[in-house]
């Protein structure tokens, strides 16, 4: 069955484009994503100037590269985000982490294990240097993500100013630079905070991860939403290996892991134990 004359993708080319998805990302497609799916794969028709959605499926199926895969998950994968987004979690670990440092505590490892482009690590990075200061502290925040377009954002650090709207003022001042031209006001991130992080492309259908661990904190917001319960159960999995005893995982306050095979201890709504 080719691709309908008035370019919408037919049933059986949509399931295959799932099952690819799935595959590769773990990320679960409900049949109403069948325009969004349609959409983004026709901005990949175009760059390469392909007919239809079969041509381009097969093109994507038999790229021994493994480029394109890359591409296509980078135009599927959906990245919503905003500085200090679910604020409440930020407190939170500000509160933690001056518990401990003043329990002697001098190193630091923070994990946001899906990044977008970079408003949360950035987020994090501010809360850690307003909390901990930046002396005599050894701080690595790893930032990881599947799409490489929003890695490249992430290492840019560049950001329009409606972007700011929830980062204060004092935040603002201290770790960003403003950048102006004839057309628009960005705000650059400071080396301040870009020295503390590290950005990596990775798979969170794809346990084990390359970390040793353990790690203080980690930060798993609004992505298991797109997984199925088997792969949120490997991924919970090796979270909590990864995680020292005592330290947290935040999952987005529309998640939860009620019902799910975990030894994580629920301390408030979307704040885990380990």
């Amino acid at each position: 069955m080719p691709t309908h004359k008035n370019g919408t993708m037919n049933a059986r080319t949509f399931e295959k484009f799932r099952e690819v998805v799935y595959a590769r990302s773990g990320i679960s497609l409900g049949p109403q994503k069948a325009a969004l799916v349609s959409a983004r794969v026709g901005k990949r028709m175009r760059a390469l100037r392909l007919d239809n959605h079969e041509e381009y499926l097969d093109y994507l199926l038999h790229d021994e590269s493994g480029n394109e895969l890359v591409q296509f998950l980078d135009a599927i994968s959906t990245n919503v985000t905003s500085f200090f987004r679910e604020p409440k979690h930020f407190d939170f670990l500000a509160e933690a982490l001056r518990k401990w440092r003043g329990q002697g505590q001098k190193r630091f490892r923070i994990w946001s294990a899906a990044s977008s482009t970079g408003e949360e690590p950035y987020s994090i990075a501010m809360t850690v240097l307003d909390a901990l200061g930046n002396r005599g502290m050894d701080v690595r925040i790893l930032a990881t993500d599947i799409s490489t377009r929003v890695l490249d954002s992430c290492l840019c650090g560049e950001y329009d100013a409606a972007k700011l709207d929830n980062v204060p003022e004092t935040l603002r001042k201290r770790y960003f630079e403003v950048q102006r031209d004839r057309s628009a006001t960005r705000f650059r991130v400071r080396n301040e905070l870009k020295t503390l992080l590290v950005f990596r492309r990775l798979n969170l259908s794809e346990p084990p991860f390359p970390m040793r661990g353990p790690l203080d904190v980690v930060f798993c917001r609004n992505v298991m939403i797109y997984f199925d319960n088997r792969v949120r159960a490997r991924l919970l999995d090796e979270i909590y290996r990864l995680l020292k005893p005592g330290g947290y995982l935040f999952v987005g306050h529309a998640e939860s892991l009620t019902g799910m095979m975990s030894d994580f201890r629920t301390i408030q709504p979307s704040v885990y134990l380990r």
